[in-house]
């Protein structure tokens, strides 16, 4: 029979807890993001898409070891610690490393809603008088509400998987860090965890299939918007 310890639910309330920060603070930039690299036409543009999508690509542990120097000694570190802010190993990093991992899926999926508004709605907006910030207001953001969703439910089940970067910058205290890769991590490590572990990913599975549900059901819905 499976079962859940009180660690195990600590580490499915920690990593859930995580995504849903780093979701959160994620939205507001990745949507500017996706309306530089949709409407925007500047130099640069074609880097500033590469180093969205960088993350995809880098190994997870690459990302996390980057991290790790810029917050380090070597980087704000110091700088950081003047303030009485600590981030390494700690569930803030567990934030960032999760953050920065599932932004590009973020922004492509809110991309791929802006790319589907019929441009004949924008000019008829500043045809009327309306200021960028008002046509981004009134009419992009309320268009696009399904692409932030669905990708924001994308970006939340892609950071409660995430496992190199987190290691790397928050390291694997339970209680603390300890997320549910982690605490898989460690029960697959030991004699007997076996059980343990198993548990672990049916209820990670659980949860992650519920939230790619909702993704999917959002994005017919734009789909059938935009038909």
């Amino acid at each position: 029979m499976l079962t859940l310890t009180s660690n195990d639910f600590q580490a499915l309330m920690l990593s859930a807890r995580v995504a849903g920060l780093a979701t959160l603070l994620a939205l507001p930039a990745g949507f500017l993001v996706a309306c530089l690299l949709s409407y925007g036409r500047f130099r640069g543009r074609a880097l500033l898409e590469g180093l969205v999508n960088l993350p995809l690509v880098l190994p997870p542990v690459v990302v996390g070891y980057l991290l790790l120097l810029g917050l380090g000694e070597a980087g704000i570190g110091p700088l950081l610690e003047r303030f009485g802010v600590r981030v390494l190993f700690t569930w803030y990093a567990a934030v960032l490393a999760a953050l920065v991992v599932g932004f590009p899926l973020l922004v492509r999926s809110i991309r791929i809603g802006l790319e589907a508004i019929d441009p004949q709605l924008l000019l008829a907006s500043n045809s009327l008088g309306a200021g960028r910030i008002d046509t981004l207001c009134n009419v992009v953001l309320p268009l696009s509400r399904r692409s932030l969703l669905a990708g924001a439910s994308l970006m939340f089940a892609r950071c409660l998987g995430e496992f190199g970067a987190t290691i790397m910058i928050a390291g694997n205290i339970p209680g603390l860090t300890q997320t549910v890769p982690l605490a898989i991590y460690d029960y697959g490590s030991v004699p007997g965890g076996e059980r343990l572990a198993l548990g672990l990913c049916v209820a990670s599975i659980a949860l992650s299939l519920l939230v790619l549900l909702v993704s999917e059901r959002l994005a017919r819905g734009r789909r059938s918007e935009a038909t």
